[in-house]
């Protein structure tokens, strides 16, 4: 099934905080603690961020969540239930977040994935995301990354 996209509203704060919570725990084990994602307040997050969600039908399947800061675009996160990964919602939640960008008139997206989350990068690095720099922020060992928009 296709999945739609449209902006979150505070009652799927707690779909989304559920949703979340699947898609990062696998990483627990890898990195020995929660996941930064998992430790936000979804409530708090649709009210002050810019959040979409991905429908299969009214089910939410996944979510984006970006910040404008300047003339760049933030990927705060995206994620995926793992029931649903491998159909493409990922790379549509990617595509409107480049979308997004560019009508707001930025000139880049930056977001920042932990180090350990290899994969991930591998995604981005495919997608034009290239490494900036690496560091430790909040407690926990992140790669920054970048994509130039033409």
């Amino acid at each position: 099934m296709l999945a739609t996209l449209r902006r979150a509203n505070p009652a799927d704060a707690d779909t989304i905080a559920v949703l979340v919570a699947e898609a990062c725990s696998p990483y627990i084990p890898r990195i020995g603690r929660k996941p930064g994602p998992m430790l936000d307040d979804y409530g708090q997050v649709v009210r002050d961020e810019l959040v979409f969600v991905a429908l299969q039908g009214e089910r939410i399947v996944g979510v984006l969540v970006l910040r404008h800061e300047g003339r760049e675009l933030l990927l705060v996160n995206v994620a995926v239930l793992p029931a649903c990964k491998g159909q493409g919602i990922g790379r549509l939640l990617m595509d409107a977040c480049e979308a997004q960008a560019r009508t707001a008139g930025c000139e880049a997206i930056r977001l920042y994935t932990h180090e350990r989350m290899t994969e991930n990068i591998a995604i981005y690095q495919k997608l034009g995301y290239r490494e900036t720099h690496r560091a430790t922020q909040d407690g926990f060992a992140r790669v920054f990354m970048r994509k130039l928009l033409g």
